[in-house]
């Protein structure tokens, strides 16, 4: 008698990867929050893989532009509320291995543009103005909420804020956590393009393709870098640095082909970021 041996096959869930990303035009990354099933609510996880993506779209040559945006109806609604809870119990944040900090998308070279397809609160609020550049939809909210929960003002949004839209309307937004519409977003300066929510991802490709096609890759990342750098400088000094950077510029190969370019009526072809011709990438 021979003894049948039924094999039974157990299904293992795969879970989905917390952020997608796809390149929907030439030169052009789209990373993708995805965790829909809950508003694309912030989490340890959720920021390792953002940064990791964001990390090798940096290193990715092809890339020269990159946009975010939120999986679903909503942008990112905030630290996840079971996190939240999860460090209320804790007394405090958990230590991470992860040596990079909250603002690590302020150090990205390259282009982030964010496509806020809806609701943004806290710390998801805080990311898409870590990008340099805001596409918004029309039903969006936005909130810093922070005050709401009993928390202090997180990830350098104190410092953010007052810069994009002044001081006291920054203490508004942080010190009430009201809620504003897009309309009144774009009279702040929060978003720079207010679009029907169908548009918003198409409209932030379009300009990160533009980019991608006629922006020289080493002159954005330094021009970045001034931004940033000269926020906390004198007028004199960011002065005497910028002629530097354009004395700089003026001898190197992407000043050379972008006027090439132009008296040829052609299109510019930039070398890629990170190919070592960047001007003045020592500097700031």
């Amino acid at each position: 008698m021979s003894e049948q041996v039924s094999a039974t096959t157990t299904a293992v869930a795969v879970e989905p990867p917390l952020v997608l990303r796809h390149d929907p035009a030439a030169g052009v990354a789209v990373l993708t929050l995805n965790r829909p099933e809950r508003g694309n609510g912030w989490t340890l996880e959720l920021q390792q893989a953002y940064f990791d993506e964001l990390d090798a779209a940096v290193a990715d040559a092809d890339v020269r532009a990159i946009v975010v945006t939120g999986a679903g109806t909503k942008f990112c609604v905030g630290a996840d509320a079971g996190a939240l809870d999860g460090f209320r119990v804790a007394g405090g944040l958990p230590a991470t291995a992860d040596p990079r900090p909250n603002a690590h998308p302020l150090s990205v070279p390259k282009p982030l543009i964010a496509a806020v397809n809806g609701s943004a609160a806290g710390i998801g609020l805080v990311h898409a103005l870590y990008c340099d550049v805001r596409f918004v939809a029309e039903d969006a909210r936005l909130t810093t909420a922070f005050v709401r929960r009993g928390l202090a003002a997180e990830g350098g949004i104190s410092w953010l804020l007052p810069r994009i839209v002044g001081r006291s309307r920054a203490l508004d937004l942080l010190i009430s956590g009201r809620t504003i519409d897009s309309r009144e977003a774009g009279r702040l300066g929060l978003a720079d393009w207010v679009l029907p929510a169908a548009g918003v991802l198409d409209a932030a490709v379009a300009y990160a393709a533009d980019l991608a096609a006629h922006c020289s890759p080493g002159s954005m990342a330094m021009v970045k870098r001034q931004v940033l750098a000269h926020a906390s400088a004198d007028v004199t000094t960011s002065i005497l640095d910028s002629e530097r950077l354009m004395h700089d510029a003026l001898a190197g190969p992407d000043f050379a082909e972008g006027i090439q370019s132009f008296l040829d009526r052609r299109p510019p072809r930039f070398p890629p970021y990170g190919c070592g011709t960047e001007f003045g990438a020592n500097r700031g």
